[in-house]
């Protein structure tokens, strides 16, 4: 079932001479305004129950206007919105709130303006003073606030009943950590429940962990729109080609199910990836946990570089970070080396990790960051899989040595 339909939506923001002209406008009539800003153009797509959908993008690139035009804020120049059901909406911190008030008759107040009775909000009550957990505030004025608490109050009310739609646009990232996991957790319930979820936010692993649909927003228009892990890693090599002026950009998805997402200038490149056994050299694909492993990278210079820096990412099968780190930061960036020149790097380490799947994201970059210089990057550029034989039965991503110690206490 489509909940939300979103058809060929664009928003214009026109300056015109005077307050006469924009007010002429509002009756139909055809003047030519100084100047005008398209803040979205022909934005198209549907949400299904019980879907959860990220829209992301740089600063800038219409995500908040776009979420404006689906709640009802504000109008689209061009297109329609149709939203079936309830929706709920957090899109700015306090909106809707008289900072005059107490946290309570601001529930009533901006409550009220959501479309709940006094009478419902009443019965909601305990259970938003619950959820916010902000204690004695709960009736001392807003302005005396913390942005965390606003936080805490905003979604306990937006989030009261469950909505046939909910809306989070980055508010929670000014909460402590103890409230985003509970907020999440909430979030994570409504989904199971049916309640179709947009989230707007700049913390791709919330985006990884939490949806299973991501839209990417550039220029106030859809450049790519599918599953979490294709548009993740464009987003992240879009940005560093952008700001290595490099535009290619390749993506394919092997039998597997594995993306490869490469970029950069290639002015170093990676030649081979291998994982080796360290104890006899033998080359896996399958390891065990315990075993001692080298992941070895040969390289070449392939153009007038004046240092370069190999960074590895290990990434399980959902995305979600492992481990990664770079010579820069062990202090072995490669200086001045030469054009045709030709490096072995082997970096040993213990398979402290849990049974599963494990894609190595490699980088060659100018220093510490791929947005310096990105001269290849390449997610999941070698898979491989990871079963414990050798150890007690446990669950998760990390081997931590660990022991039970037991006494019996007289």
């Amino acid at each position: 079932m489509t909940v939300l339909t979103v058809s060929a939506v664009s928003k214009r923001y026109a300056a015109y001479k005077n307050n006469f002209q924009r007010f002429a406008t509002w009756f139909g009539a055809n003047i030519r305004p100084v100047s005008e800003y398209w803040a979205n153009r022909d934005i198209s797509f549907e949400v299904k129950a019980g879907e959860a959908l990220a829209l992301i993008g740089q600063n800038g690139a219409g995500k908040s206007t776009l979420l404006k035009m689906i709640t009802g804020t504000i109008r689209p120049t061009t297109g329609h919105v149709t939203v079936s059901g309830r929706i709920s909406a957090i899109l700015e911190l306090g909106l809707g709130f008289n900072p005059e008030f107490t946290g309570r008759q601001n529930i009533y107040h901006a409550g009220g303006l959501m479309g709940f009775s006094q009478e419902e909000l009443s019965g909601l009550m305990p259970g938003i003073e619950d959820f916010a957990e902000i204690g004695e505030f709960f009736d001392q004025p807003i302005r005396v606030y913390s942005s965390g608490m606003q936080a805490r109050l905003a979604f306990a009310l937006a989030t009261a009943r469950r909505p046939d739609v909910l809306i989070v646009d980055e508010v929670l990232s000014v909460g402590d950590s103890y409230f985003q996991h509970k907020s999440f957790d909430r979030i994570r319930q409504f989904k199971e429940h049916g309640t179709s979820i947009i989230l707007v936010t700049h913390s791709l692993g919330d985006v990884r962990a939490l949806c299973n649909r991501v839209v990417l927003l550039d220029k106030g228009s859809i450049i790519k729109d599918g599953m979490p892990d294709e548009v993740l890693d464009y987003y992240n090599a879009m940005i560093a080609a952008r700001e290595n002026s490099s535009g290619r950009i390749d993506q394919n998805r092997d039998t597997n199910g594995w993306l490869r997402t490469s970029s950069g200038t290639h002015e170093a490149i990676i030649t081979s990836i291998a994982l080796v056994d360290r104890r006899t050299g033998a080359p896996a694909r399958v390891v065990d946990t315990g075993q001692d492993l080298t992941f070895r990278v040969d390289i070449q210079i392939a153009g007038e570089i004046s240092q370069v820096v190999l960074g590895l990412m290990l990434r399980d099968r959902t995305g979600h970070l492992v481990w990664g780190t770079n010579t820069a930061r062990t202090n072995q960036a490669i200086c001045s080396p030469q054009n045709n020149d030709r490096y072995r790097i082997d970096v040993d380490l213990q398979c402290l990790l849990g049974p599963g799947s494990y894609g190595l994201t490699a980088a060659l970059t100018a220093a510490d960051h791929h947005s310096q210089g990105n001269y290849e990057w390449t997610d999941n550029a070698f898979v491989f899989d990871v079963v414990n034989t050798s150890l007690p039965y446990f669950v998760g991503t990390a081997a931590l040595p660990s022991t039970f110690t037991i006494n019996r206490i007289e």
